[in-house]
């Protein structure tokens, strides 16, 4: 069977939509904590809205100007569009169904109350009107729509009330009013007791409550409240800005003016307002979506963090906190051992102090940093700046494209700037998404350097939400390549020269292709031969083409992808040997770990890629091996293993792109992944099976076994290409 047949690949985009079913399904899942399945759900709702103004913005751009490119799954544009209309539409009804007939009853149970405006009582009326004039009706505007007052342009996923007007000479009009952003979506309402129930109110029910006030002389006909989603992607030529950090603080006010790609509304609006609102943005009919609940549900985000009921959360967690030392001792024991974190089991704390040790410590000379997030109150950043004002030479990469924190970043490089830092922005062309930080020392024996390379950003906030590991390293070779990277950024260089990294776009690709086809080589000759590689994401067609040939000669593959997977696993005489699975969980999984037999010497790489062609291709990326035999170790029995035995959170890919739920077999030890590490991190010795106690002795497949049928496509896209 040819490797590139079509039907071998799942398109990204509706694996992407699998994903983030996986978290609906999350919400869904009653053995979670009540408060933690409203979190899911709010992050699907976000996760969807950013899907609507990259994804879905791109392919309708496709459609307009006529462009019939297709990846590899053959699909085109219009195909796709229609996909993911059905595909999101049915995902948007069980989300309302979920909040509806789900949650909000439980949330009622549990004494969290969501309140409708005629259930308050007299005191609760009172707060109420009086926070209306305090706080509400000062910053509304509301606009009726006719010659004098044209159609206003909406910001981009603003909440807003449609108004159906009846004038005194009995002409209909159209009016609205935009929900002021910087007020709370939900209103708390105070009680006297010290009992645990909470109640809070929509401020879009309070808007729609003094719709009579704000339009006077007018019969109301009908209210309905809508959101529209813009395209929000950025398109810059960079090699035409003379100042990149002012070409995109321009750019990014277009993203509140691009063209509409969504528009959410009540599901009981009335049919001139829909009809309105779709001729008003020139919508078809595929790209209205009607809520039944409230609009814009990550809101919900803050029901989750402003309600005080631990009960109802996961139960606190504490990381592992490094040892204080001084700073000699600090460097001295880097000298002599590599130190690696798993984090959140392991505090984040080590990163932060290796930054603060460069910045105060008399010995180092300079500091190199790469940015891509980080936090409003970054401590690595605060470092940095001590750093230069101690007259330190500190250089920072700062990737102001880090998309919807593009503003954020512009104003740490502002500030970085202001303080004597070196900022850079980068290669031209491409995204800065390695996480490198590097410091030089002046010690006894000479100058040394010490480097940090992560797969996670720095940032302390979602090392507390994420899965991300990072190295702590004065390997001289390892150390080398890092300050070579770092040369790269400034001075766009295109050859970089390095020993033991693999550096994207320069070398990885290849440096991949080259050890897949060395599993290969061990597999034919019957020396042991697995890959197991967790990661993000998997799209790259030519990593996918070498993974399926990998399969076909007997190399054991296990996948651990979080997100899209465009191979398909389990198809006969193609991937019988490759196994795909993806854990949704408590944390994020974040990190991205390739695991490569050798032939019983394995090589373990970490770093900031996925095996997408972004990441490939148009990042400046690292993949940095371990060297140490104990952190490998660690790596391979402990992480890897530990996912690969999870048979509560994990779902595994089938051949048709359907997920399904890994179930215990008879007499298996129930086994969550995250549990597990947060377990032992406490103490409790919990026995994890060692995936790679016993490596495999391949037996390459028969050449016949390569004629297998293609498989059934989900029938979203088969539908598509019947028509």
């Amino acid at each position: 069977m040819d490797l590139r047949d079509p039907q071998l690949y799942i398109n990204r985009d509706i694996s992407w939509l699998k994903f983030n079913e996986r978290v609906l399904q999350e919400a869904k899942d009653p053995q979670n904590p009540l408060l933690e399945r409203v979190k899911y759900l709010g992050i699907f709702a976000d996760n969807l809205d950013e899907f609507f103004e990259v994804r879905v913005s791109g392919l309708l751009q496709q459609l307009e100007a006529g462009i019939e490119e297709h990846g590899p799954d053959g699909m085109l544009p219009e195909e796709q569009l229609l996909a993911l209309s059905e595909e999101t539409h049915r995902l948007v009804d069980i989300q309302y169904d979920c909040w509806n007939n789900e949650l909000l009853p439980a949330l009622h149970q549990a004494d969290v109350h969501i309140r409708t405006l005629d259930s308050l009582d007299g005191q609760e009326r009172t707060f109420i009107q009086d926070y209306c004039q305090r706080e509400l009706h000062p910053v509304l505007t509301p606009i009726t729509v006719n010659p004098a007052h044209p159609y206003p342009r909406l910001i981009n996923k603003v909440l807003c009330i449609a108004v159906l007007l009846r004038s005194h000479d009995n002409e209909t009009l159209f009016g609205l009013v935009q929900v002021p952003r910087l007020l709370p979506r939900l209103i708390r309402l105070p009680k006297e007791d010290e009992s645990r129930r909470v109640d809070y109110v929509f401020l879009a029910d309070l808007v729609q409550q003094h719709i009579p006030e704000l339009f006077r002389g007018y019969h109301i006909l009908d209210t309905a409240a809508f959101r529209i989603t813009r395209n929000s992607d950025l398109y810059l030529d960079e090699e035409e800005a003379d100042d990149l950090l002012l070409a995109i603080q321009s750019e990014l006010k277009n993203r509140r003016k691009g063209d509409t790609v969504r528009l959410e509304v009540d599901v009981d609006a009335s049919s001139q307002i829909v009809s309105r609102l779709q001729k008003n943005d020139n919508l078809k009919d595929w790209q209205i979506y009607f809520a039944k609940g409230p609009v814009n549900l990550n809101r919900l985000m803050m029901l989750y963090s402003d309600t005080p009921r631990p009960d109802l959360k996961y139960q606190s967690y504490q990381p592992i906190e490094p040892l204080q030392e001084s700073y000699s001792a600090y460097f001295a024991n880097l000298r002599e051992n590599d130190i690696f974190l798993h984090h959140p089991y392991d505090s984040f704390q080590p990163v932060v102090q290796f930054v603060n040790a460069a910045a105060v410590d008399p010995k180092v000379l300079a500091i190199k940093q790469t940015l891509y997030r980080t936090t409003d109150d970054s401590p690595i950043i605060h470092s940095l700046i001590n750093a230069a004002d101690l007259g330190k030479e500190v250089t920072v990469v700062v990737e102001l494209k880090a998309r919807f924190d593009e503003e954020s970043n512009i104003q740490w490089a502002r500030q970085l700037q202001d303080a004597g830092v070196c900022v850079v922005y980068g290669v031209v062309g491409f995204k800065t998404h390695c996480k490198l930080s590097l410091l030089i020392r002046r010690e006894t024996d000479g100058i040394r350097r010490y480097a940090h390379i992560g797969t996670g950003n720095y940032n302390p906030d979602t090392a507390r939400l994420y899965t991300d590991v990072g190295l702590l390293t004065a390997r001289p070779d390892i150390t080398a390549d890092v300050a070579e990277v770092f040369n790269l950024l400034t001075t766009q260089s295109s050859h970089p020269a390095v020993s033991k990294v693999l550096v994207a776009p320069f070398t990885m690709l290849d440096s991949l292709l080259a050890k897949i086809d060395r599993e290969i080589e061990h597999a034919k000759a019957g020396r042991p031969a697995r890959i197991v590689a967790k990661m993000n994401s998997l799209q790259d067609d030519k990593i996918i083409h070498a993974l399926y040939r990998a399969s076909q000669n007997g190399v054991e593959i296990d996948l651990i992808v979080r997100g899209i997977c465009c191979l398909r696993p389990g198809v006969p005489g193609v991937s019988e040997n490759i196994r795909v699975r993806s854990i949704v969980g408590r944390y994020l999984e974040h990190s991205r770990i390739y695991s490569f037999e050798n032939g019983g010497t394995p090589e373990v790489y970490i770093g900031s890629a996925d095996w997408m062609p972004r990441n490939l291709r148009r990042r400046v990326e690292i993949l940095c091996p371990v060297e140490d035999p104990a952190i490998v170790k660690r790596i391979r029995s402990e992480i890897l293993s530990v996912c690969l035995a999870d048979n509560i959170s994990a779902r595994e890919l089938g051949p048709d792109g359907m997920d399904q739920m890994v179930q215990p077999t008879n007499g298996e030890v129930r086994l969550r992944a995250q549990g597990v590490l947060m377990a032992r991190v406490q103490g409790e010795d919990i026995e994890i099976p060692d995936f790679f106690a016993q490596a495999p002795m391949s037996t390459p497949a028969s050449p016949s076994s390569s004629n297998g049928s293609p498989p059934n496509q989900p029938a979203s896209v088969r539908n598509q290409k019947e028509t």
